[in-house]
């Protein structure tokens, strides 16, 4: 039994609003997949773009390079293609070039039949004074739940 690979881009939520969660298949090449096992990948500092034919990438997502992959390895950093389906592909094609929100990448992980699959979300980028609310409400909720844990 393998163990569950779950890498997540926790700056997204702090940065982005989130609007709309898709589930996206990656067309990987056979050493990315097994750095990915090994949970050797991360996703904080990428995006989703789309290319000249209407086709979606992540963009900056680093994957190690695989230990034992010998000249047949991977570069970290190369664009990666995600998979969905016309439709959606369409949808979100025409949200980022009317409005300008952009796509982000929030996980990374490995299905039951050992695909492996990315959460991405269209997402508007917060302004200053709503980052200021998070970490105020962030706050607030931790203060309260040491109140509730000092009266039990």
């Amino acid at each position: 039994m393998q163990k569950k690979i779950n890498i997540q881009n926790k700056k997204a939520r702090f940065l982005y609003e989130i609007l709309d969660k898709y589930t996206a298949g990656i067309v990987l090449t056979g050493t990315e997949i097994k750095s990915i096992r090994s949970s050797k990948a991360s996703i904080a500092e990428s995006f989703c773009e789309f290319n000249q034919r209407g086709e979606l990438f992540v963009i900056n997502m680093t994957i190690e390079e695989y230990a034992f992959g010998n000249y047949y390895n991977h570069r970290p950093k190369a664009e990666r293609k995600l998979l969905l389906n016309k439709r959606e592909l369409k949808k979100l094609y025409k949200e980022v070039q009317s409005t300008g929100l952009t796509i982000v990448p929030l996980r990374l992980f490995i299905n039951d039949k050992g695909f492996a699959k990315m959460d991405i979300a269209l997402a508007r980028g917060k302004k200053l004074h709503d980052k200021r609310d998070t970490i105020k409400d962030r706050d607030n909720k931790r203060d309260l739940d040491r109140i509730k844990k000092a009266y039990k």
